[in-house]
């Protein structure tokens, strides 16, 4: 499915696929294109860290420097530290593991030309819901706290510089759960065209995630996709209105 260009709460130019499911009701609030595929950019380092920590036992019995790297790379999105996990766990096998064991419909790894690149792997905002759920849901409380300490808390700026603080963090008034992504900025010279997965390669990826509200009841997921040379703010104020623009139960709009 392609993800659509315009449409409600979406500027023209700007393709999005959401998805906001209340977990009190068990319902979906908003869907726009849930199945549309995107490249995750920094989204997948949820995968990448549940990965990491599905069959380790006690979080307290990593070594200092993994529960680090965690951090780092959950709370201010660190790219050196998904790298070390991605080439230590077996690259594209992350995907794949986890694409089984969450039952995953629409995530795949990298284009096999970009085995490297985790962020140019494919995720669709269903879903981002089902990896959001089954870390509130269903990953053991050690795990989940892991994961999630460092999502609340994260930095306004992530370790490349770029400011994190779009769509939920500020739409929303905390407490706030989120994972934010985003690939093609500086806007150096990019791949053409669309992966074997139908990821588009070329343009500008801004993506917004997280758990909203208190109990953690919504679990959102807006990804986007911005015209050529779109400047990183002027992106970041779009999946910012997209944003307020959704039904989200629990939430409260700043």
């Amino acid at each position: 499915m392609s993800a659509p260009s315009g449409g409600p709460g979406v500027p023209t130019g700007v393709s999005a696929g959401v998805a906001v499911y209340d977990r009190c009701s068990g319902t979906f609030a908003e869907r726009l294109a849930p199945d549309a595929r995107f490249r995750s950019a920094s989204v997948v380092k949820l995968l990448i860290a549940l990965d990491h920590l599905w069959d380790r036992g006690p979080v307290d019995g990593l070594p200092p420097a993994d529960r680090t790297r965690l951090a780092a790379m959950l709370a201010s999105s660190d790219d050196s530290a998904a790298g070390h996990f991605w080439e230590r766990n077996g690259g594209t096998g992350v995907i794949t593991r986890m694409v089984s064991r969450l039952g995953l419909t629409g995530t795949a790894g990298p284009p096999p030309r970009f085995p490297g690149h985790w962020g140019y792997s494919a995720v669709t905002a269903a879903d981002v819901v089902r990896v959001w759920r089954h870390l509130l849901d269903d990953a053991p409380p050690a795990q989940r706290e892991a994961v999630l300490g460092p999502l609340r808390r994260a930095t306004r700026y992530g370790t490349d510089g770029f400011d994190q603080f779009f769509g939920i963090p500020s739409a929303f008034a905390r407490p706030w759960a989120v994972k934010q992504g985003w690939s093609g900025y500086p806007p150096a010279a990019r791949p053409t065209g669309v992966s074997g997965t139908g990821v588009d390669l070329r343009r500008p990826a801004l993506h917004t995630t997280g758990a909203v509200g208190p109990g953690d009841r919504a679990v959102v997921a807006v990804l986007t996709l911005h015209p050529p040379g779109t400047p990183y703010a002027e992106a970041g104020a779009a999946v910012t209105e997209i944003t307020r623009s959704l039904r989200v139960p629990g939430a409260v709009l700043l």
